[in-house]
């Protein structure tokens, strides 16, 4: 990459677009290659979701003792586009999810020549820790979050007379959102970090509403999964921890800009 310092205005946008084009270019050629195999990606990744012997719902059997029925649930298209455009949905979020990482890598590097030594040095192995903090997210959703959902939705009845009939838009939306929001939420301790570093929060302010971050993460839990302490427990545990690894990189990088406002005054 050309030496940022010396290049015109012109010719950093000239760079943005190269960057852009390559990671669009890598976003459709996996989008292309999850439409070729659409049928079997949305039979065993996606669909198998409601049935019961999806892995999820098998471990929570065998190890929780947790056991779900047959979930009373089906599937329609009951518009013309409608397995069209969440086939196309599905091609194009899998795409991002799958190439984030050089996406992201990209980005940095447009990013990185324009930053200092030390912040160069703070920000070591970025992008490794946001695509390992990203594709657990991902994980957490699939395997926990929207299969719990999918149950819950799927096996509440206000009545025996009114059936679930979902249709593909309302359960693809909600599992593809599911598990993507998912994936960027695990990027809270990076976030932290970032929002410590140029000041807008400090530890004070994690450690101060701490209890009120637990409150609202059990609320969520609560709204997200069945109405059974072990579920919650499972999907509250991890955001927790995210929380507080929130606290644990927001103090090195407090520590780290002490050590170089002391630096700057000697």
């Amino acid at each position: 990459m050309s030496d940022s310092k010396n290049m015109s205005f012109l010719q950093h946008l000239e760079e943005l677009r190269w960057i852009l084009v390559r990671s669009a270019i890598a976003i459709l050629f996996f989008a292309l290659i999850i439409w070729y195999f659409q049928e079997e990606i949305m039979v065993n990744v996606f669909l198998s979701m409601k049935e019961k012997d999806f892995i999820t719902f098998r471990l929570f059997c065998e190890y929780l003792g947790v056991c779900i029925e047959e979930i009373p649930v089906k599937m329609q298209s009951m518009t013309v586009s409608g397995q069209f455009t969440y086939a196309l949905m599905m091609s194009f979020l899998g795409g991002l999810v799958v190439s984030f990482p050089y996406v992201f890598y990209q980005i940095w590097s447009f990013v990185k020549p324009g930053l200092k030594f030390k912040e160069k040095k703070m920000a070591k192995g970025l992008v490794f820790y946001v695509s390992l903090l990203f594709f657990s997210g991902i994980l957490f959703g699939y395997f926990i979050v929207a299969p719990l959902s999918i149950q819950f939705f799927g096996s509440y009845q206000i009545s025996d007379q009114i059936e679930n009939n979902f249709t593909i838009g309302s359960y693809m939306s909600t599992i593809l959102s599911t598990i993507f929001y998912s994936g960027l939420f695990f990027l809270l301790p990076i976030i932290s970090y970032l929002l410590t570093k140029i000041g807008l929060i400090d530890v004070a302010f994690l450690v101060k509403y701490r209890k009120h971050a637990i409150v609202v993460i059990l609320i969520l839990a609560a709204i997200i999964t069945p109405p059974d302490i072990a579920s919650q427990i499972i999907v509250s545990i991890p955001i927790v921890v995210l929380y507080e690894i929130g606290i644990l990189v927001s103090k090195r990088a407090e520590r780290l800009a002490k050590k170089a406002a002391q630096t700057i005054q000697e």
